[in-house]
């Protein structure tokens, strides 16, 4: 009885045998839950297009990445699958669903809701880590100090959410900052810990999953664009375009799991591992970027110019998307065969082409934006699999 999992208390995976990557019903369910924070972290980008509401924008997603992605590192520390485990996880999707709900007011009467709820998610990660200190060797072991900081992290945000602004912002992006910080500080931060080894297969995983949530979420913001805006008042124009998105997006999976996804790091070095985290950071932020310029296409036929503002956000989203897996391919196993065929200078050729379509791009109609926006895109599949082409037919 006491080895089922609704009855094993949570241990660490060096201390299990035989410990599986993939990934609990629980986090894909924690993850799935995430949907309806990105989408309207994209619909407050789409109406925020300006220098402020951007490094807003920006600030908001790296608070839905540390919500995430915290979680997802002890799920890959430890093998937690027990009642507990479960009603704390269950807990930590209903702050997900508060501070989702607060987003379109976030700069208003929202930010207390939003505040409030990221501080109680903080707490809540802190407990997953209280209440695995069972299976630590020492009492300042890795789940004592990671529970200590998250509860002290959660009493931070706690703060932030009743002062004035603009301190509270500062308050508040000083305490994500410091969730970065107290992995990483030498001498004090948790990376130094021995049993700070996540399961790089179960990590790898869990970002190709959210990685296929993001884009996914590109296709649902076009959609439901088209479907407000009223589909039988389009012109053929506006249809053609949306394809286009949707082919677009495609195309940004195909290259993400071709390159990089459910590849694990190379090494265990400090190095290899800080570019991993901090270039899918990177990459899912491009993502949800793209995502919300491809919305774009629905406003515009094929004659008249792309929107420059969703324009500047998708040619920066692709550049940054770019440039994030040629970092990433560099760093993961496995995959050769990538980095022979989608080499620098195919990655150097698409974000060249998207720099030139930034400077064209008020001055040109839809359909050149397009085609420009699509070489630089497209080439990142045609150009390897010409190579691949031409490879195979030397070899016969």
């Amino acid at each position: 009885m006491t080895e089922f999992p609704i009855w094993r208390k949570p241990q660490h995976h060096m201390d299990v045998e035989n410990p599986t990557n993939h990934v609990h019903w629980v986090e894909l369910f924690f993850d799935l839950v995430h949907v309806v924070t990105i989408f309207l972290l994209g619909n407050f980008l789409s109406h925020h297009l300006d220098w402020h509401g951007f490094l807003i924008f920006t600030g908001l997603f790296i608070a839905f990445f540390y919500a995430w992605a915290d979680s997802s590192i002890y799920n890959s520390l430890y093998i937690s699958t027990d009642i507990p485990h479960r009603l704390i996880m269950a807990a930590q999707i209903v702050t997900v669903m508060f501070f989702a709900a607060s987003l379109n007011s976030v700069t208003g009467k929202g930010w207390v809701y939003f505040a409030l709820a990221f501080a109680a998610n903080r707490g809540l990660t802190g407990l997953l880590y209280w209440r695995a200190r069972g299976g630590e060797n020492d009492r300042c072991g890795l789940a004592y100090e990671q529970g200590r900081n998250f509860f002290i992290l959660s009493t931070v945000f706690a703060i932030s959410a009743f002062l004035p602004k603009p301190l509270a912002y500062w308050l508040f992006g000083a305490g994500l900052i410091a969730i970065q910080l107290q992995y990483m500080l030498p001498k004090i931060g948790t990376l130094r810990l021995e049993r700070f080894v996540p399961r790089l297969g179960h990590i790898s995983e869990r970002f190709a999953l959210i990685m296929l949530i993001l884009l996914g979420e590109g296709f649902f913001k076009m959609v439901v664009t088209l479907s407000d805006k009223g589909i039988y008042k389009l012109g053929a124009g506006a249809l053609l375009n949306m394809a286009i998105g949707g082919l677009s997006l495609f195309a940004m999976a195909w290259i993400y799991f071709d390159g990089v996804g459910n590849a694990k790091p190379k090494s265990r070095t400090l190095e290899t591992l800080l570019g991993y985290w901090f270039g899918h950071i990177v990459l899912m932020w491009s993502t949800v970027m793209v995502g919300v310029a491809l919305a774009g296409e629905i406003y515009v036929g094929i004659l008249a110019p792309y929107p420059y503002d969703y324009g500047i956000i998708g040619t920066v989203g692709l550049t940054s998307f770019l440039a994030s897996i040629w970092l990433l391919q560099q760093l993961v196993e496995g995959r050769d065969t990538t980095r022979r065929h989608s080499h620098g200078g195919v990655r150097l050729f698409g974000i060249a082409v998207t720099v030139v379509l930034l400077l064209v791009l008020p001055h040109v109609p839809a359909i050149v934006g397009n085609t420009l926006f699509g070489t630089a895109l497209f080439s990142q599949i045609v150009w390897p699999l010409g190579t691949a082409l031409r490879e195979r037919r030397a070899d016969r």
